[in-house]
């Protein structure tokens, strides 16, 4: 009889983060949530950072959970977001928190670099990356530049799930995915290019070694063991990188899909058996980053429910309200729904934005931002918060289906659907206006695909499925996806998108 393997999975966003309890049974993924908590920007000396000592905390409460029920776990997989990084000490110290991507230190030295060091286009052919201040060369880059103690006295840099998986097991790695968000990563070498590396003053033994996602990292250290009250569980480098977890879990039936990872941010993309790295995917500004299974996620960052959740949290620090069902309350007392439909009743298309103006990176006021952008390009400026959402929505759809139109130029293949997965998938309106927008099937779900894909590929690593499309087999008979099609207000959203590109 086959023992029943339990995969624990660490999955951490830029706001929450979670471990999760999962396995297969019947054919079939079955998980639990174990514990969530904050993942908190901490604002001192200038700079915001993450507590990366409040992690690992959080991460051994999951494992003493664990221990508590008296489950033996198979291994343990870490994802989080992209780009940031750790700096350790020739005495296996870390050098102070790790600064967070948000950080406006950034601000002008990609500008900077490429007029300095090396130019744009050939940072582009040497990486094929999406060109984002806070990626990690610009980063580095800018530490530099700024005399950051830490950097000059590192022995080691650790991407984020390659840090808090050496905290557990003292191995230090390098693992694909996440490693390919950084500007540094040469997608045909697959390896970590070395002249980028030089232009920042480093060299490649400042990395660990490269691994590709499902390889074991090593195993708890004898510390974490007496904590936690486990054995020596293996650590494996799933997709660290959030993202490539995710698309990992699309349910996909076959390759003609595009999918739209829908959080923080919104990552639209398809998945191709190789970089693509042109120059229309350089004027697009496109990025190729790492997946499973030597594929390549070839997509866009869009800024995503990052402007809806700067706003509602504007709005309950400021105690504004909302007339719900003839009754006045707090927006802290309106759920997501309540909002998301009294922004339904508003005009369509009365104010629109452009979600990835630099106007909305990091605002002081995501409400006084948006208010500004309509104000300088001559709308209608939203006032109340059901006015402001549903610019949201509005908005995010049309660059969903200027993304779209792009990612159709490049495929070899057809497109005929849009997986929509994460947190986002829950939003029924913006799902709606994603299908009417794009024109084509949107489909649902899974919620929680980053989570779910970090267990699949423990699950493979453990020999319990065979590859990626085992695993997505697995998943659509997991879960329930939603779909949702095209309604015929197509005259009103070409008219809309028309404006859009005028505006952006």
């Amino acid at each position: 009889m086959n023992t029943k393997h339990y995969f624990f999975a660490v999955d951490l966003g830029a706001t929450s983060g979670r471990t999760i309890l999962g396995s297969l049974a019947g054919g079939k993924l079955e998980q639990e949530e174990l514990t969530r908590f904050p993942n908190n920007l901490i604002e001192t000396g200038g700079h915001f950072y993450w507590d990366i000592y409040a992690l690992y905390f959080e991460m051994i409460k999951g494992l003493q959970e664990v221990a508590r029920r008296g489950l033996q776990l198979t291994s343990i997989g870490i994802d989080t977001w992209g780009v940031d990084f750790v700096f350790v000490a020739d005495d296996n110290a870390i050098l102070r928190n790790p600064m967070a991507y948000r950080d406006p230190h950034t601000f002008g030295r990609m500008e900077q670099y490429f007029e300095q060091v090396i130019d744009r286009r050939k940072v582009y052919d040497l990486t094929g990356i999406q060109f984002m201040n806070f990626n990690s060369l610009f980063q580095l880059y800018a530490m530099r530049q700024d005399g950051n103690a830490a950097i000059g006295q590192a022995r080691k840099i650790l991407f984020m799930p390659d840090a808090l998986s050496w905290m557990l097991t003292g191995e230090t790695v390098c693992e694909y995915t996440i490693a390919s968000t950084s500007q540094m990563l040469n997608p045909r070498t697959g390896d970590l290019d070395g002249r980028l590396l030089e232009s920042v003053g480093l060299t490649r033994k400042h990395f660990g070694r490269l691994v590709q996602p499902g390889t074991q990292i090593g195993v708890l250290t004898e510390e974490v063991q007496k904590m936690t009250g486990l054995g020596p569980v293996p650590v494996i480098a799933v997709a660290g990188h959030d993202t490539a977890s995710a698309v990992a879990a699309v349910p996909a039936k076959d390759k003609n899909f595009a999918y739209l990872s829908s959080g923080t941010w919104s990552l639209m993309g398809i998945e191709a058996p190789e970089a693509i790295i042109n120059d229309q995917s350089f004027d697009y500004n496109f990025t190729n980053e790492g997946g499973v299974e030597g594929t390549t996620r070839f997509l866009k960052n869009i800024c995503g429910m990052w402007l809806y959740e700067r706003c509602r949290k504007e709005w309950i620090a400021r105690g504004e309200r909302l007339e719900v069902k003839g009754k006045s309350l707090a927006i802290s007392e309106v759920s997501h729904p309540e909002l998301q439909g009294a922004a339904m009743q508003v005009e369509a298309f009365r104010s629109i934005i452009d979600p990835d103006n630099q106007l909305f990176a990091n605002p002081p006021s995501m409400v006084e931002a948006i208010r500004q952008y309509c104000r300088e390009t001559g709308q209608q400026v939203p006032e109340t918060p059901a006015e402001i959402c549903r610019c949201i929505f509005d908005s995010l759809a049309l660059r969903y289906r200027q993304v779209f139109q792009w990612l159709k130029e490049f495929a070899s293949f057809e497109l005929d659907v849009l997986h929509v997965i994460g947190g986002g998938s829950l939003n029924k309106y913006l799902n709606q206006f994603t299908a009417d927008a794009l024109g084509v099937e949107v489909l649902a779900g899974p919620q929680e695909g980053t989570a779910i894909g970090n267990i699949m590929m423990q699950a493979k690593s453990a020999g319990d499925v065979r590859d990626i499309w085992e695993m997505r087999r697995i998943i659509a008979d997991s879960i329930e996806m939603v779909a949702y099609h095209p309604t015929k207000d197509k005259a009103a959203w070409d008219a809309a998108f028309k404006r859009y590109l005028e505006i952006s």
